[in-house]
């Protein structure tokens, strides 16, 4: 369900956002797409932090902007979380997170116990904010934004400035708020894997547009669009934990249309994850291989073949009802195989990146 519509156009100098679109009321869109693509832009005007000369923004039913009327942003019931927490440095982590009690008027429906402990942050309650790494001090601000109790989630690239370990650090808290909340929460960001881990819905922007708009992994695969020729252009898979091999210390994960083994996986039997197959790590077999070192071998029926460059091909297939994979190969081998779209072969995973 399209909960949320947006319409914008905001004119400056060498740039334009104009963008039309509607996005669902719950779970996580990421807002994607590279530097000066309009993200931020598109977030700001959401949010009211840019007012639009014409726009037109409506959050399931209640409209805060249009022709006649537009809602200031402290009235709009929204948290927005920023690229640097920018935290308040005379006050303790809890004096921070009471300070953004002040606006809220609603009941509470994440309580500022839960924003705690959903982020992690009970024993940094007492410290200043000079006393914080970065990541604990975005795990602060994310926390602020939920104790007001939001409707929707508003984040802007919030693990930019943080370096490889303290993003790592910080992705399962927020997985958690993905999995535990209902609040809507659009992501903005540059990241594939960022967006391959936390996202259920696309919209990826170019030029100020909005070139797709659609489920995660159908937006991905989309062989029209600049994300599927990315060097780690590749597929999500969502799975269920199956089975454990203890004496080779891997785990399959079935999902409809087959399985997959990874690297163990420390979760109980039937716990959701989520698998990410770039198109580099998949080849492609006419028939079933024999005497293969790849665990990894699915049916699967080829639905498009685009050329890359003079020397390869990006190879988009179905396997079972709906999932999707990408395989990038030579031209050399299309042709040797004699690959053409509506052909049923086997997609030979190599290897597999679990996202959560």
């Amino acid at each position: 369900m399209n909960d949320i519509k947006a319409k914008f156009r905001v004119d400056w100098p060498g740039f334009t956002l104009d963008v039309d679109l509607a996005l669902p009321g719950r779970g996580v869109t990421a807002l994607f797409g590279h530097s000066g693509s309009g993200k931020t832009t598109l977030l700001r005007c959401i949010a009211g932090l840019e007012r639009a000369r014409e726009g037109y923004l409506s959050f399931k039913g209640e409209v805060w902007q249009d022709g006649k009327h537009w809602l200031p942003v402290h009235q709009r019931p929204l948290g927005y979380v920023f690229q640097e927490a920018s935290l308040f440095s005379h006050l303790t982590v809890l004096g921070n997170l009471r300070y953004g009690l002040q606006r809220t008027t609603d009941a509470h429906k994440v309580s500022l116990d839960q924003a705690v402990e959903l982020l992690g942050i009970g024993h940094l309650l007492d410290r200043k904010p000079d006393a914080l790494s970065g990541g604990e001090r975005q795990r602060v601000g994310i926390a602020r934004a939920l104790a007001v109790s939001p409707r929707i989630l508003l984040m802007d690239e919030p693990l930019a400035a943080l370096d490889l370990k303290r993003k790592q650090e910080i992705l399962p808290y927020l997985e958690r708020l993905h999995d535990e909340l209902e609040i809507p929460v659009l992501y903005v960001s540059h990241s594939p894997d960022e967006v391959a881990r936390l996202a259920d819905h696309l919209g990826a922007m170019d030029g100020g547009q909005v070139i797709a708009n659609g489920p995660l992994n159908e937006t991905l695969t989309r062989l029209d669009l600049p994300l599927a020729h990315f060097d780690d252009a590749g597929a999500v898979i969502e799975a269920a934990v199956a089975q454990q091999d203890e004496k080779y210390h891997l785990t399959r994960l079935d999902f409809p249309g087959g399985h997959l083994w990874v690297g163990k996986v420390e979760h109980p039997f039937g716990t959701r994850v989520r698998a990410r197959v770039l198109a580099r790590d998949v080849s492609i077999a006419t028939q079933p291989p024999q005497g293969s070192s790849i665990n990894n071998i699915l049916n699967a029926h080829i639905e498009e073949i685009r050329d890359e460059g003079p020397d390869k091909v990006i190879v988009r297939m179905t396997v079972g009802d709906s999932h999707v994979l990408l395989s990038r190969i030579t031209r050399r081998s299309r042709d040797h195989l004699g690959l053409v779209a509506g052909m049923y072969v086997c997609a030979q995973v190599k290897s597999v990146a679990l996202m959560s």
